[in-house]
């Protein structure tokens, strides 16, 4: 199985944040480091898991510059510059790449929720504002919004439009004209067995080691995939987000907090973040 060109194990990274829930640009930049060296080929920044609803244009453009400038060698950056006006998507496009990303992350416009002719024109417009491949998100029960595997093919076959990040489990397929990423991690097996792109992930900030292994061991793929669930199913179950940096934060990794409306876990939340770390043996389990 050959990988694709912007990687197979791509990581939705969070945005560590300090005490004033500022951008922690020296935590990012140590996250990185210890993501690539812990499966992951490649980050999408200022995307959904990396709160990107809660930055500024400025904040947004500032960390996907810092992420190209302090990539680790052989890393792949893909910059989120999605938008529900297709104007401040362009404008965010042509930023993006003026900085030397490798792809854009460009979500299904939400709120207004355009029907098909809207998301072609759309897509159309952000794809002419581009040098670099656009990674399309397809995930309905944030936007409003399906992109039908037909509708996938018809915007394949423009320029650019390369990649589409499935989270709608009933579309998981191969598309003509694309490569498929998983949008959620317990898509990864699935997409992985259709041959197709690899992920782009949230529980690779904690086991990436083992869901690149379902990348390099297809023999051991299931079995690696049925181990995982339950970080999965607990993250999903605390929220992604607050779950993960609660996890690496207990792991040792500055994370900080999170920007409002999201908030931090509670003590039971933390509890079961906390016993999943120590099922994986991420974790030493608390002493009596």
């Amino acid at each position: 199985m050959k990988m694709a060109d912007l990687g197979c194990i791509i990581t939705a990274i969070v945005t560590p944040f300090d005490e004033r829930l500022d951008i922690d640009e020296e935590a990012f930049v140590s996250l990185m480091q210890h993501l690539a060296a812990s499966g992951s080929d490649g980050f999408v920044v200022a995307g959904t898991t990396g709160e990107t609803s809660t930055l500024t244009d400025d904040e947004q453009i500032a960390l996907v510059e810092l992420a190209v400038a302090e990539r680790p060698p052989g890393v792949t950056i893909i910059a989120g510059a999605g938008s529900n006006d297709t104007r401040h998507a362009v404008h965010l496009t042509e930023r993006m790449c003026e900085l030397g990303v490798d792809a854009i992350l460009s979500v299904t416009p939400y709120y207004n929720r355009p029907n098909r002719r809207g998301v072609v024109a759309h897509f159309t417009e952000v794809a002419r504002a581009s040098s670099v491949p656009f990674v399309l998100y397809n995930i309905p029960q944030r936007t409003g919004t399906d992109m039908s595997n037909d509708l996938l093919r018809q915007l394949g076959q423009i320029e650019r439009l390369d990649y589409v990040k499935q989270s709608n489990p009933d579309n998981l397929a191969s598309i003509s004209g694309m490569r498929v990423y998983a949008g959620n991690d317990d898509l990864l097996a699935r997409t992985l067995d259709l041959e197709e792109a690899g992920g782009i992930l949230v529980a690779s900030h904690l086991v990436g080691p083992q869901m690149r292994r379902m990348f390099d061991e297809p023999l051991n793929r299931a079995a690696i995939d049925k181990s995982l669930r339950d970080v999965y199913e607990t993250l999903g179950a605390v929220g992604n987000t607050a779950a993960v940096k609660a996890a690496l934060e207990m792991l040792g990794h500055r994370a900080g907090g999170l920007r409002l409306p999201l908030v931090e876990v509670d003590p039971a939340e933390r509890e079961a973040v906390r016993e999943m770390l120590v099922r994986h043996r991420l974790l030493e389990p608390a002493a009596a």
